[in-house]
This record gives C-alpha cells, sequence and structure tokens, in this order.
C-alpha cells in the first residue's frame, strides 16, 4: 500500500520583473514530462539574461531582483507555465554553446521529481 499523499503545489505569490519572457499566452494542454528549474549558478546575466529570449511561453521566465544586492538579481520559470521545450537550455555538439544560457544555470527535471518535492501539478 503506498502510503505517500501527493499534495496539490500551491504557488506563492510573486511579482514577475522584467526582463521576462515573451510567446504565446495559451493555458498549456498538457504537463511537460521535463521542467526547467534554475540552480544556484544563475546570475541573471546582470539583467540581460540570455535565456529569457529564447522561452517560447509569456511570463515563463523571470526576473526576481536581489533584495539584499540590489541591483543583481536571478531568473526563475513559473511551473505552471513551463512546457519543458528546453529551449533556455539548448547546448551544441560536445557541450558547445549555441543558445540558451551561458552559465548552465537551468536544469531540465522530471516533471515527477518535481512534483514529489513541491505537490503535484493541476496541468
Amino acid at each position: 500500500m503506498n502510503d505517500t499523499v501527493q499534495t496539490q503545489y500551491q504557488p506563492r505569490k510573486v511579482v514577475k520583473h522584467a526582463p521576462m519572457s515573451k510567446g504565446m499566452t495559451t493555458k498549456r494542454k498538457k504537463k511537460p514530462n521535463i521542467l526547467a528549474v534554475i540552480n544556484e549558478c544563475c546570475t541573471g546575466c546582470a539583467g540581460s539574461p540570455a535565456c529569457v529570449d529564447y522561452c517560447p511561453v509569456a511570463e515563463c521566465m523571470y526576473w526576481v531582483p536581489d533584495p539584499d544586492h540590489p541591483p543583481f538579481g536571478r531568473i526563475e520559470v513559473d511551473p505552471l507555465l513551463c512546457i519543458g521545450c528546453k529551449l533556455c537550455t539548448s547546448k551544441g555538439p560536445d557541450g558547445t554553446f549555441l543558445e540558451g544560457c551561458p552559465w548552465d544555470a537551468i536544469d531540465m527535471v522530471s516533471t515527477s521529481e518535481w512534483e514529489a518535492v513541491h505537490g503535484e501539478l493541476p496541468y
């Protein structure tokens, strides 16, 4: 018997700041198999993040200012909007940089692994 109770993901209230991704605004049709997750390597690219321009979903990737160290900050990903397309992390053969994050600060995590920590996504 499975004693694990899956809770619903409860998004925290966030003010999304520019720069942020632009693109489609329609609700995703299904949960993706993978989600983009920003790791501790994110520097925010000094306010001109490379990853944001490649994301095709409006307001999925957005700037979060560092209140202790203005004007610095980092990028975050909205898990309710991410479609798992990997465009923000695109790399070429043998690890060459083509587009996306130059700091390797974005991990693609399986949705089930993410949900085990944060709760089940509604869609």
